[in-house]
């Protein structure tokens, strides 16, 4: 602990002052909008009756974050197979820990792994980047719009700590550690599976670039990234005899998903339909937040492409925004953008501090428009 904390000392002391502030920006926002707006009760998670979690953070558990609940308590009920396993089960695992209070420990594993990514996230971009750049991309990352996901009880904070230590252990040749946390990761969420085929270029890739000899077996130890997957799909399979649940129950939750591939243009033609059709409300809001999203993270993957950033890190960045968004709807995309860590390490790039300074005040502004909305149980991502 010693020798990490001595070697990282200086990345660790500003991941803590800013993961600090944005906690105390959040808690701020969710102080002001749970007395100035009136809320949508019907997507806001409460106790019921018998009170065991602290109220201040029943906000925290709005949308998705009731069913992660739920599912911790009593296993899977109707339609919730969307949901992967792991973090309702380390929710599960901690509640006693924290005295019963499921969604005190929910919160925990939440901003404990959003820590751990900040500082993954840090390391990686110091491979390739300065630490200043390093510093940008986190600031970047903490002010983005949906950002805020990270400390709420969804999966964002895990998956991404997951998968930033994968990618970051393939980078330090430590293929079985990258094949665990993969593994762990695609029994997380279900875009978790396609770090195999990113793990497996950056294998190909590292090896040539280095003349080194091809040594099979570290490929062979990114296969156990699939069997996070492989594992949940065989226990759906055994429960209702349907090992791709997950993906046939999606239609059921009002994104208005298809289980067909929807090309691209089609989704973007239905958008722009939306935008001229919506009325003015936070629906409408959430439209071109999801839109603004869509546009920026096509342009980033291809600007990322073009300043040569890693190909490993562009292959799970488009696969993480495509296969959602070949559903035929953007809806998530503005919360399902924050696992494309390559778009913000190019954000941290930016040298023009005049172009800086704007996008972190237009980034700003809407994760406070963002925050208050989903507090107050109006749809977000």
């Amino acid at each position: 602990m010693k020798k990490f904390w001595k070697s990282n000392q200086k990345a660790i002391k500003f991941i803590i002052e800013v993961f600090f502030v944005w906690q105390a920006v959040i808690f701020l926002i969710s102080f002001f909008a749970s007395r100035q707006f009136p809320a949508r009760e019907r997507f806001m998670y409460n106790d019921g009756k018998e009170i065991v979690n602290p109220i201040f953070l029943w906000d925290r558990a709005n949308f998705d974050g009731i069913h992660y609940l739920l599912i911790s308590r009593g296993g899977y009920g109707l339609y919730q197979q969307a949901f992967f396993p792991l973090y309702p089960k380390l929710i599960q695992s901690l509640r006693p820990v924290f005295g019963g209070k499921d969604l005190l420990a929910a919160v925990f594993v939440s901003n404990i792994s959003l820590f751990a990514y900040l500082i993954l996230l840090y390391k990686l971009a110091c491979l390739d980047y300065s630490e200043s750049i390093a510093q940008k991309t986190i600031i970047f990352f903490l002010v983005f719009p949906t950002s805020f996901f990270g400390g709420m009880v969804y999966t964002e904070a895990l998956f991404l700590m997951l998968l930033l230590g994968s990618f970051y252990a393939a980078r330090k040749d430590k293929w079985l550690v990258a094949g665990i946390l993969g593994g762990l990761a695609s029994y997380t969420r279900l875009i978790g599976v396609f770090i195999f085929p990113a793990l497996v270029w950056e294998w190909w890739q590292g090896r040539r670039m280095r003349g080194e000899k091809w040594e099979v077996e570290k490929l062979a130890e990114t296969l156990l990234v699939p069997l996070g997957l492989l594992v949940y799909m065989k226990f759906l399979w055994r429960k209702w005899n349907d090992p791709l649940m997950f993906i046939h129950v999606q239609p059921l939750f009002g994104a208005e998903r298809s289980n067909n591939i929807i090309l691209i243009y089609q989704v973007f033609w239905r958008y722009f339909k939306m935008i001229l059709t919506t009325k003015l409300d936070p629906l409408y809001f959430a439209v071109w937040l999801e839109l603004l999203s869509a546009v920026s993270f096509i342009v980033l993957l291809f600007l990322a492409f073009k300043k040569g950033m890693r190909i490993s890190y562009l292959i799970f960045a488009a696969f993480s925004f495509f296969i959602p968004a070949l559903t035929g709807t953007f809806s998530s995309l503005p919360r399902y953008v924050l696992v494309m860590f390559p778009c913000f390490i190019l954000m941290g790039v930016i040298k023009d501090k005049i172009v800086c300074k704007i996008l972190w005040i237009s980034f700003s502004l809407l994760f406070i428009i963002s925050s208050i909305f989903f507090f107050i149980g109006y749809w977000i991502a």
